[in-house]
């Protein structure tokens, strides 16, 4: 038997349907924008804009881009830090997590507060600049990769999600003589992989689109990720000549940034756009954990 939706109903309904369309207008114009105009003539996008004709097209800002060894570099530097830093992540909030979610853990509530204070007071730039050096990691990828790497919100995340297993599973593997590394194996690990998953996937995000901490702790360039790559196309507006021939005069790089900077964004944003359906039916159940904490 069916319920046809009343007045009220239908005026929300329609709202909602309204709000929805113009929410997926605002993200998929820009997105739209930034495809079409990578695969322009630079001449083209720069004196008419956005154009529908096939002579307009041109896939010169892919090439220069692909056949640049920085940007290559810094691609192959970013995959690799993002990775290991999603890798060190969900380590380190995995193993925190769990014993804050055990109840017999001696302490829980006084390191949790520990972890808590963090989140609202830090050391700053400076302070956090001086650890890094001492601890002699300036110029190396571990700067990068280890400093964020403990994350008070993912802890939480984690925490929340072991405290939802059911304690019968811990407790009939206790009976059977099992130890509390084994249970943690062989029991709690396999049930969590959908938190395991969204905290990889939020770390590789987040780290994928950092370039603040590169900039400051990596001086060599061949260390630099993508996002410093981009940072002096999109931001500085401005084409080294040394992304393309040297014979190309300045108007020539002028007339080539633009193609450039959307040829760029397409490719950065690749490996998360592959990323995201793979993730997708886990990234529903991590925010529904973090809603309950």
């Amino acid at each position: 038997m069916s319920i046809k939706p009343g007045r009220l109903d239908r005026i929300i309904l329609t709202g909602n349907y309204i709000l929805l369309t113009l929410a997926v207008l605002l993200v998929a114009i820009p997105l739209i924008y930034v495809v079409v105009a990578s695969f322009m003539e630079p001449t083209a996008l720069l004196n008419k804009g956005l154009s529908w004709k096939l002579s307009d097209y041109s896939v010169e800002g892919y090439k220069l881009i692909l056949s640049n060894d920085a940007m290559l570099r810094g691609f192959v530097n970013a995959m690799l830090y993002s990775a290991a830093f999603a890798l060190v992540t969900v380590l380190v909030s995995v193993f925190a997590g769990y014993p804050l979610a055990v109840d017999g853990f001696v302490g829980h509530k006084f390191f949790m507060t520990l972890f808590l204070i963090t989140m609202f007071f830090g050391g700053g730039l400076i302070p956090t600049y001086l650890v890094v050096k001492d601890l002699g990691m300036l110029d190396t990828p571990w700067a990068v990769i280890l400093p964020g790497a403990l994350n008070v919100w993912n802890i939480i995340l984690a925490r929340t999600f072991f405290k939802g297993i059911p304690k019968e599973l811990n407790e009939a593997a206790r009976v059977d003589g099992a130890t509390d590394a084994l249970i943690f194996l062989k029991i709690v690990l396999p049930l969590s992989k959908p938190i395991i998953f969204v905290l990889a996937l939020y770390a590789f995000v987040g780290q994928w689109n950092s370039y603040f901490d590169a900039m400051i702790y990596l001086e060599n360039a061949k260390l630099h990720p993508l996002q410093l790559v981009l940072r002096s196309i999109l931001i500085q507006n401005q084409v080294t000549p040394g992304m393309i021939a040297d014979q190309l005069a300045m108007a020539e790089l002028k007339r080539l940034s633009e193609i450039i900077k959307y040829a760029s964004i397409v490719i950065s944003s690749l490996p998360l756009i592959v990323m995201y359906p793979f993730f997708q039916k886990y990234f529903e159940k991590g925010v529904m954990v973090g809603s309950i904490k």
